[in-house]
């Protein structure tokens, strides 16, 4: 592979950003393929490691993009920053001044996974978590987009039956800077008893559902024309006024079907009819909590890209698994859910949907030729670790086929 690799691409080096050295993981030089003719498309992407099992996969997602930027004429520049648990050990925080500055400062973020049990005891403000919401805050990424496609070749890796996951494509646009997550008032007290409780806002202002209202029209406009608003209008005021609005914004799109359904259904019907969806709109925390559940109906969560789009600026990219604390290091991760992220980060943040399809159709060729990690592992098929499926994956990204002009 390497020596193949060798005739089609030269090296050269990208010093990572460093205005104040964090450590030894901020100043380190990145090196990076690009095609041999002169690149006629240069981007700078952040490159958020962090966690777990994120500097695995992210590693295998880098690879793909210098191979497929090397082949389409795109030149690529890699920042490496930490963030999340990673950021916390290095400077105390979770989302330093540095690496949000890198971020905004990129056309666009790719993440890997935030989280693990060792900060699981830390306060609130000093877990890694809180740094991806201030991430997602810092670069106002308010839409997130979550597919759940299950694949033909892993169609019995899904726990529903075949005939019920066979087809399902899907797609979850899911608020991401609004909601309980983020409203206020929020915190602890004491009720009128003396017992002590914890209180958190479900809020949204009219701007905030329209805006995502929005990108779930035109989502469903490029895809099956249906969308289905989930909210739970019967008891919740956020939610009548989200059904409200999405109405309202639905007269400026005749060819989209809109319907409705309460969270509570929606979670049932996904798991005995999911073929019924097409584009689903949702709040953060309902969108939060469906994409993981539409996941495991594509039969694993490590197959699942995400991307966080915002009116201006870098979007953020990132799979929707976690950090898996008890596998990192052990080179057993599905790096695939990365690659197409990766892939996303190409069609969404920068628009180079021939690369993007180069990435995915190589996807689709290592499964056909029987490339497995454990987690969608079945017999007859050759069980890969990280590492060997992402060099599949490079395998089936051709380097015979010329560099896009």
């Amino acid at each position: 592979m390497e020596a193949s690799l060798q005739l089609n691409v030269r090296t050269f080096r990208f010093q990572k950003f460093n205005s104040k050295p964090l450590s030894k993981h901020a100043t380190k030089f990145a090196t990076i393929r690009c095609s041999v003719a002169t690149p006629t498309r240069h981007y700078i992407i952040t490159l958020l490691p962090d966690d777990g099992i994120g500097p695995e996969v992210i590693s295998v997602a880098k690879n793909v993009l210098q191979l497929t930027g090397s082949l389409e004429g795109i030149e690529f520049g890699f920042k490496e920053m930490p963030v999340g648990g990673a950021a916390l050990d290095l400077t105390g925080v979770p989302l330093p001044e540095e690496t949000l500055l890198a971020a905004k400062q990129s056309d666009a973020v790719l993440l890997g996974a935030i989280g693990g049990y060792k900060w699981d005891k830390n306060q609130k403000h000093f877990k890694p978590e809180i740094g991806l919401l201030q991430l997602r805050e810092g670069l106002k990424v308010f839409a997130n987009l979550r597919p759940a496609c299950v694949l033909p070749q892993l169609v019995d890796a899904s726990t529903l039956k075949k005939e019920v996951a066979e087809g399902v494509d899907l797609m979850v646009v899911r608020e991401l800077t609004g909601g309980i997550y983020f409203g206020k008032p929020r915190g602890f007290g004491t009720n009128e008893n003396g017992d002590e409780i914890g209180f958190n806002t479900e809020v949204y202002a009219t701007y905030e559902i329209d805006r995502i209202a929005r990108v779930a029209f035109e989502t469903a406009r490029k895809r099956g024309r249906k969308l289905c608003s989930v909210d739970k209008a019967n008891v919740l005021e956020a939610s009548m006024l989200w059904r409200q609005r999405v109405m309202a914004i639905s007269s400026e799109y005749p060819d989209v079907e809109l319907s409705h359904m309460y969270v509570d259904n929606a979670a049932m019907q996904l798991v005995c009819n999911p073929k019924q969806f097409d584009t689903i709109i949702t709040n953060n925390i309902f969108g939060d909590i469906l994409s993981d559940e539409a996941s495991m109906i594509t039969g694993s969560i490590g197959l699942l890209p995400s991307a966080s789009l915002g009116e201006a600026g870098p979007g953020l990219f990132e799979p929707i698994h976690g950090s898996a604390p008890d596998i990192a290091g052990q080179d057993k991760a599905n790096p695939l859910a990365t690659v197409l992220s990766a892939a996303m980060l190409l069609k969404y943040g920068l628009g180079e949907e021939k690369a993007s399809q180069r990435i995915e159709t190589a996807v689709l060729d290592t499964l056909n030729r029987g490339f497995r990690t454990g987690d969608i592992y079945s017999e007859g098929n050759k069980l890969v670790g990280c590492k060997d499926m992402g060099e599949e994956v490079l395998n089936s990204i051709s380097p015979k086929i010329p560099a896009a002009v």
